[in-house]
């Protein structure tokens, strides 16, 4: 596939400007790499052959694809099923898409299929299935002159040509996420492709319409059992309730709708003004010509003009440079500077043709280009790489389009116990049909008490009362200044024992304050200068490299830029300005950026110094450089970067001898560490022509630039708490590894007491094997600050104390990438004790989130920026400090820009998960109560009636729903989790205790009362006159009184049943209403104690008060006195016992504790079982030992990338 063909496929969207002979400089100007990727993207992409194949292999949305061909008879047969199931069959095929697929289909090679199914590859295996279809390329004649003659139709070679059908123009494809994927012939493989066959370059993402989120929500499994329940009960007249759940179900419905749909318009807002924007492209006969945006393909040329211009596409940038936002990715609006793609050999691809990143060369769509610089050409162009859904903001928009759901096991269990309820229901309709057809009840009678029994098992109320608790954890957050985008994930945070944090603006402060600058020359270093004293830098080298090697850019009126630039070249006094039309330097274009001292400066030989050229700083490279032309004076070229790295790009003896230990001086006690470094350049030269490798190399070092990057007041006492609470804190910065050394142990991260190990590892290089070190770094403080003589020392040996594991590694970027490649089984090893990660790149942060989460830790997220935007979607628990788009990819924004957001929202996912757990207790039991009451009236065939129903349901567990939740999280963090799971021994043992516990209760209350001498079925009411004992009354049957009532309910049992289940289901809510330590203690949440003395004093007054009509209305007959005393006591015993237990046994962690080491329980999360190994290995950790790896390709770890920012880089 050759990209010099290229100019061939398109020739009225392939523009060029100025005739041909223009056109074809511009578009050979790219490398044949980018040339052939703009191919790619213009018509396909890579899948494998066969019936079941990979769609996006390797990316984060990979799916398996699978052939089937509909059949019409299976189609018939599926037809009839969905009449005769009244609706049924098409919802559960639409709950279970996979089935809908196997009953309407037969497996067949993809070639052959008129449909697929899909399936993602991650631990979720999520069916969905496309219809594949035919699109004829006949219309889309007059636009790319795709006529069956055409050289692009004849010439085998296209790619375009396998997937194009002839004569008729027309291709297979399937949607999938919104992106298209063609049908290639001659590979047999679905492959994406460009706008030929995809359409217009627009993000569009329309605003859901009311009534299709309506449908979707009310297609619920719960809102379709809940349509059931209440059928079933206005068929039984039981409409109060029913009515009561229409209600709830209608808001509940609502609220959500709402939410989806103001979701939708915000998302809609968000893209739409890329789909609106007119651009300037160069045309092969039009010349220059005013376009909408939506007409662009890859391979078409833009010219920049201006600034404030929002890309609307993926475009590298060929001529001249550009100063982007880009914010909308990145989370940070520092401008970044863009060049142009380099001239190299072409056979190189376009990504590796530097050291550099190549994002450098990249316009991003989303971002707003800021100014465009033109070269000595006069114009800003790029080509156009990526449209539509495949640019960065298409695939960040994609990825919240479809999420990926939220592997919890919770969530699991909760299906398990749902399961469970349907089981139990299962056992009770056939008890229900026995009992009752032995009977000789009617045929629907029968049914309609068998289907109840369903409702009563299955509590409708549960998902709504488990959405409250979500709800006022979101509220209580949202309080705090927290805002949740994914609710499902509070209780996740409940679950965190690590947290990751980024240094720079997340654990220190923003800004950064100018300390001093060390100059040097040939004798070494000299005296610090001190910004703090006032005085001026003196004029020289060091001070022209401080006001011009910098990415600021003047913007109307105002300098912006990096913090770092703003405060160097404000410490300078000098001003910013652009070079006039009457400025006429050789070389150097009109309208230069020009920096020149202020008026009060003096003693400065130089009018100004205009930046020519700018190779700008980048996180790989740790390092930027500038040619300047002094006026009247030299040309120059000045770096900035890492001292490490400038020091081996400058003359060896220019570097001071003392360097290393200088630098460990400011390192050592956290100051951000600058070095500067400058040359001479010949004048004969233009800036743009010079390489990046000409200008960096022979440089004379400066100077080290000194600043203080203060921990934020907050940092400390969070991260003491977190520690305390033994979760685990782990920094992941860009910045140097000594500087995050003594950050962590400034910020308790490390204690003083604990020891940093440090690990370099170092790629192959010519014979010699990949190779990882272990040494031990300790701090030694001298007490004569005046000599600054702190450093960091490399020991020999290391106490018994570090062997226990009271150590840390610390390791850079470079060194993760190494291990992660060549010794791939020491990784969880030092990810075990692995504290401080530095120099780290946005993608190793992401793959390093990754490794943690292989261990079986749930990883929390923190950060503020760029770097950390694909870290904070891979974590379980994303926190961004950012306002900025970007952190609509986290789960939660803190709108206060320190970490304290992270211990209150673990806090707050602990008493969600909590609350969680109590409201799952609560409703089984709930459920099981009243499930045994009715199954024990079954048996004398009767049960409960409708106003019993309805004071059960609503008046006690629905109010009790919504007021358990109320309880805030606990103030202080404790050193344990709470339960993760709802099987785990203690939840199951307590809900079949109080299941076996209130089952015995009502069984004895049942046989009790027909034991009872005044009992017979017969009377009406058992209450006794005044003066009348009972004796009396069992010698006189016909004494007490008949009362007008509901003979198919009234009858002791159901009083005593009804009594049991009412007060007993109030005193479980009590027992079950967690508090410490994890939730505010239940008495503190006044509305649910309110509601429950309110409750249990309605109970005891319908119990205790002789009120006929009121008996009459409730069903119930009257009892003795001495009866009623005796379910009194029944009920005491029962809450008295259940109390007892749960305090004693269940939430008895002690006990529990003792259990597992009784019967050697360990867990078996990988963490703990790296723990327990390493332990117990004499040898580990092993230090001042160098391992070699002696098959370099050995233990290959897998690559992750950003799946925001980084999308769109291949493998190479």
């Amino acid at each position: 596939m050759g990209g010099e063909t290229f100019p061939e496929i398109r020739k009225s969207q392939l523009r060029s400007c100025g005739g041909s002979e223009s056109w074809s400089s511009s578009w050979k100007r790219l490398p044949g790499k980018v040339r052939e990727e703009v191919w790619n993207n213009l018509f396909m992409g890579h899948f494998e052959k066969g019936q079941h194949a990979l769609l996006n292999e390797g990316e984060e949305n990979e799916m398996e694809i699978f052939g089937y061909r509909t059949q019409g008879c299976r189609k018939s047969l599926c037809l009839a099923g969905s009449i005769f199931s009244f609706g049924i069959l098409p919802l559960v095929f639409y709950w279970r898409p996979a089935w809908h697929v196997w009953a309407h289909c037969v497996p067949c090679s993809l070639q052959e299929a008129d449909t697929v199914l899909l399936r993602t590859t991650d631990e979720f295996q999520i069916y969905s299935w496309k219809k594949v279809i035919w699109i004829y390329l006949s219309a889309l004649n007059s636009a790319f002159g795709l006529t069956p003659d055409h050289p692009l139709m004849t010439d085998e070679e296209y790619i375009i040509n396998r997937a194009i059908r002839k004569p008729d123009l027309k291709v297979r494809c399937i949607k999938v996420q919104k992106i298209r994927y063609v049908w290639n012939y001659l590979e047999g493989q679905f492959q994406k492709i460009g706008r030929l066959i995809c359409g217009p370059n627009t993000i569009d993402v329309e605003v859901t319409p009311i009534w299709k989120l309506l449908i979707k929500e009310v297609l619920n499994p719960f809102y379709i059992f809940q349509l059931f329940s209440v059928c079933l009960w206005f068929s039984e007249d039981y409409k109060e309730y029913a009515f009561a759940i229409i209600i709830m179900s209608i808001i509940s419905i609502s609220l959500t709708v709402y939410d989806l749909r103001e979701q939708s318009v915000k998302l809609h807002h968000l893209v739409e003004s890329h789909n609106s924007i007119t651009v300037s492209v160069c045309g092969r006969k039009a010349g220059v010509q005013e376009l909408e945006s939506r007409v662009l393909v890859p391979g078409d040329l833009l010219i920049l003009t201006g600034n404030k211009v929002l890309m609307p596409c993926d475009a590298v940038l060929i001529e001249g440079s550009c100063v982007v936002d880009e914010g909308m990715l990145t989370g940070e609006s520092i401008p970044v500077t863009k060049t142009p793609l380099p001239k190299m050999d072409s056979s190189v691809p376009w990504k590796t043709q530097s050291e550099a990143d190549y994002k450098r060369h990249v316009l991003f769509c989303g971002t707003e280009v800021i100014q465009a610089k033109a070269a000595c050409s006069g114009t800003v162009r790029a080509v156009v790489l990526q449209t539509g859904f495949n640019t960065a903001k298409g695939d960040l928009v994609r990825s919240i389009l479809y999420p990926k759901p939220v592997n919890f096991q919770l969530y699991r269990d909760a299906i398990r116990f749902l399961l469970c309820l349907v089981g139990t229901a299962t056992i009770g309709m056939i008890y229900t049909l026995c009992v009752y057809v032995l009977s000789g009840e009617p045929p629907e009678e029968v049914v309609r008490k068998a289907l109840d029994v369903i409702t009563i098992a299955v509590p409708p109320a549960l998902p709504a009362a488990l959405t409250t608790g979500i709800i006022y954890a979101q509220r209580r957050l949202k309080k705090r200044g927290i805002f949740c985008i994914s609710p499902q994930r509070i209780n996740v945070c409940g679950q965190l024992n690590l947290v990751c944090f980024d240094k720079t603006g997340t654990l220190t402060r923003d800004g950064l304050d100018l300390w001093g600058v060390v100059s040097c020359d040939r004798n070494g270093f000299q005296e610090v200068h001190s910004f703090a004293s006032g005085q001026a830098l003196p004029w020289g080298p060091l001070c022209a490299a401080m006001a011009s090697c910098h990415s600021l850019i003047l913007l109307d009126g105002t300098i912006q830029g990096d913090p770092l630039d703003l405060k160097m070249f404000e410490a300078t006094t000098w001003e910013m300005a652009f070079s006039g039309d009457d400025f006429h330097i050789k070389g150097v274009p009109a309208h230069a950026m020009v920096v020149k001292p202020c008026r009060t400066a003096s003693q400065v030989p130089v009018e100004g110094i205009a930046i020519l050229h700018q190779f700008p700083f980048s996180s790989a490279l740790q390092r930027m450089t500038v040619i300047v032309q002094e006026m009247g004076g030299d040309r120059l070229a000045f770096m900035k970067g890492a001292p490490e790295r400038v020091a081996s790009f400058c003359q060896p003896e220019t570097v001071p001898t003392s360097f290393v230990s200088e630098l460990q001086i400011y390192t050592t006690q956290g100051f951000r560490v600058i070095a500067l470094a400058y040359k001479k350049l010949e004048n004969d030269h233009h800036a743009t022509t010079l390489t990046r490798e000409t200008v960096e190399s022979d440089l004379i070092f400066l100077g080290l630039l000194i600043l203080e990057n203060r921990l934020k007041e907050e940092t400390k006492p969070v991260l003491e708490e977190l520690i305390s609470a033994r979760i685990r804190t782990v920094m992941i910065t860009g910045d140097n590894l000594q500087t995050a050394i003594t950050v962590a142990r400034k910020s308790g991260m490390v204690s003083e007491s604990q020891k940093v190990i440090l690990i370099e590892a170092n790629e192959t290089t010519g014979s010699s094997s990949a190779s990882i070190s272990w040494t031990l770094v300790e701090e030694k403080k001298h007490i004569t600050y005046g000599n600054q003589d702190n450093y960091i020392n490399i020991r020999d040996e290391v106490s018994d104390k570090g062997r226990e594991g009271s150590y840390h590694f610390a390791l850079t970027g470079k060194s993760f990438h190494v291990i992660s490649q060549h010794f791939s089984s020491l990784l969880p090893k030092i990810l075990i004790n692995g504290t401080i990660f530095a120099r780290m790149s946005p993608g190793q942060k992401s793959s390093l989130v990754e490794e943690f989460q292989k261990l079986d830790y749930f990883v929390g997220m923190c950060g503020d920026g760029a770097n950390d935007c694909g870290a904070l979607k891979m974590a379980h628990v994303g926190i961004s400090l950012s306002e900025q788009e970007a952190s609509v990819a986290s789960p939660f924004t803190s709108k206060t820009p320190n970490i304290e957001c992270v211990p209150h929202l673990i806090k707050e996912g602990r008493a969600a998960l909590v609350t969680s757990f109590c409201m799952f207790k609560y409703m089984a039991l709930y459920s099981m109560i009243q499930y045994v009451g009715v199954l024990l009236l079954y048996w004398e065939t009767n049960s409960l009636s409708n106003y019993q129903f309805l004071f059960q349901d609503l008046a006690i567990t629905t109010l009790i729903g919504v007021t358990m939740n109320l309880n805030g999280a606990y103030p202080k963090l404790v050193p344990f989790r709470p339960a993760g799971r709802l099987i785990s021994p203690p939840l199951l043992l307590s809900v079949i205790f109080n299941i076996l516990l209130s089952l015995a209760m009502h069984i004895a209350g049942f046989i009790l009362v027909q034991r009872q001498p005044w009992y017979s079925v017969e009377i009406h009411s058992a209450c006794t006159v005044q003066n009348e004992s009972i004796s009396e009354l069992t010698m006189s049957p016909t004494a007490p009184e008949k009362m007008e009532s509901n003979s198919t309910f009234t009858s002791f049992e159901n009083t005593t049943i009804w009594f049991l289940g009412t007060i007993n289901c109030i005193t479980v809510a009590l027992v079950f209403s967690k508090g410490k330590p994890f939730r505010q203690p239940t008495y503190t949440n006044y509305i649910f104690v309110l509601v429950l003395i309110i409750q249990l004093g309605v109970c005891l007054f319908i119990l205790f008060a002789d009120i006929p009509e009121l008996y009459r209305r409730l069903d119930l007959l009257c009892t003795p006195v001495l009866w009623r005393a005796s379910i009194v006591i029944m009920l005491s015993l029962n809450f008295i016992v259940s109390l007892v237990a749960e305090e004693a046994v269940i939430e008895n962690r002690a006990l529990w504790m003792m259990i597992k080491r009784r019967f050697g329980y360990q867990s078996k999360s990988q963490y703990r079982i790296w723990q327990r190994d390493l332990a117990n290995d004499p040898s580990w950790p092993p230090l001042n030992q160098t391992s070699h790896s002696d098959m370099p390709e050995c233990g290959r770890g897998v690559s992750y990338s950003n799946p925001v920012f980084e999308s769109n880089e291949e493998q190479l």
